[in-house]
């Protein structure tokens, strides 16, 4: 009776409204089985199958990439469709949609500068320190990032380009060197256009590639704290492109380095949002994001916490340095940020994260530009 219980209980029933077809669990083939209890007789039959046949898949795409989006793809975020093109892989590892941060700090850079006049010349130099901070530099970021995170995306994102094997390591790794050296290319080309003595823009642009770099890379690795990981990346979404298109048509000042800095915290709260998705693959990788640190319900408080007080903190500044009127707009601008994290975000940081921040992050960025003609000003 044991063995034939044991015969019993080794057999898997496939989905329950049946396809003919039951997977088991031996190693040969099993015709028939009959077992007699007291006056029942229950018999199971199974056809014939070879259980070598049968083996587990990784999933090597995402739930969703059948009717994943072509845009996604392009865009570099979640819900994209699978490609095979080379360079739709490559424009993907690069995240467009990390761009507009940096493309804007640079309108706000040069805003502060107060220098900055609509002209040829200087609509062109803008242009190309856009390219600099954003296609170059946050697309060497983001390339970097994701070569260094494909432990943590096996686990999270197995179908994302590297781990699925999309695209070679050593394609990926000429992605990366080209990108930063385009950046730094663009960047010794501004200083001279600029009529530097000294290259601001080129050591900005160092500065920023190795904070790239120590953000992702080990043995330093400053991801792996939430706190600092997260205000670093705040600082070069925020604080680098500001300084790069201020020193470009004018001087940085210390105290626009000490505003944008304290503006940086807010980019804390907002990468921590990208730390929820993340969460199976953080804590499987002992990476302390906030979320695995302290638990989604506090991370989330965080994470709102950090982009409201701070803005809040700026525009009590600009109300103490007599500028009033921006003071008002920046407080005007923070009111449908804290409405749309009360519908979306805090309800669900999972559900909500995307469409929390399209909702909510032009009137940040619109703040920014804000404080950055205050300062010039």
């Amino acid at each position: 009776m044991a063995t034939v219980l044991n015969t019993v209980s080794s057999i898997r029933f496939s989905n329950r409204g049946g396809r003919g077809v039951h997977h088991l669990h031996t190693s040969s083939f099993l015709k028939q089985v009959s077992v007699s209890l007291t006056r029942k007789r229950l018999v199971v039959r199974a056809a014939e199958t070879d259980t070598n046949e049968v083996k587990p898949q990784a999933p090597d795409v995402a739930p969703a990439s059948a009717s994943g989006s072509s845009i996604n793809q392009l865009l570099g975020i979640k819900g994209a469709a699978q490609e095979t093109n080379k360079w739709k892989i490559r424009l993907q590892l690069m995240k467009p949609v990390t761009w507009p941060p940096l493309v804007w700090g640079v309108v706000c850079g040069a805003a502060a500068s107060g220098n900055f006049q609509w002209t040829v010349e200087d609509v062109a130099k803008s242009i190309v320190c856009m390219m600099m901070s954003g296609p170059f530099l946050t697309g060497y970021t983001q390339t970097l990032n994701d070569w260094y995170d494909r432990d943590i995306d096996a686990i999270n994102e197995p179908y994302r380009p590297i781990p699925s094997g999309a695209i070679s390591e050593n394609e990926v790794i000429t992605q990366i060197w080209v990108l930063l050296l385009g950046g730094l290319g663009c960047a010794g080309l501004l200083d001279v256009w600029a009529g530097h003595k000294f290259p601001t823009v080129f050591y900005l642009a160092v500065g920023g590639s190795l904070l790239s770099y120590i953000y992702s890379a080990p043995p330093l690795k400053l991801k792996q704290n939430g706190w600092i990981g997260n205000f670093a990346l705040g600082a070069s979404y925020i604080s680098l492109p500001w300084w790069a298109g201020q020193s470009l048509f004018g001087t940085l000042t210390p105290d626009v380095v000490v505003l944008t800095l304290l503006y940086s915290i807010a980019g804390l709260g907002i990468a921590i949002i990208n730390d929820f998705k993340s969460i199976e693959g953080d804590r499987a990788m002992g990476l302390q994001s906030l979320p695995v640190a302290f638990g989604v319900d506090a991370a989330k408080w965080i994470c709102v916490g950090a982009i409201d007080i701070t803005q809040l903190s700026v525009a009590g500044y600009l109300l103490a340095s007599g500028k009033s009127y921006y003071a008002l707009a920046l407080l005007g601008l923070i009111i449908p940020q804290v409405i749309f994290q009360f519908q979306y975000f805090l309800k669900d940081p999972f559900k909500y994260d995307v469409k929390y921040q399209a909702s909510a992050q032009p009137f940040l960025v619109l703040g920014i530009l804000v404080t950055a003609l205050a300062t010039s000003h």
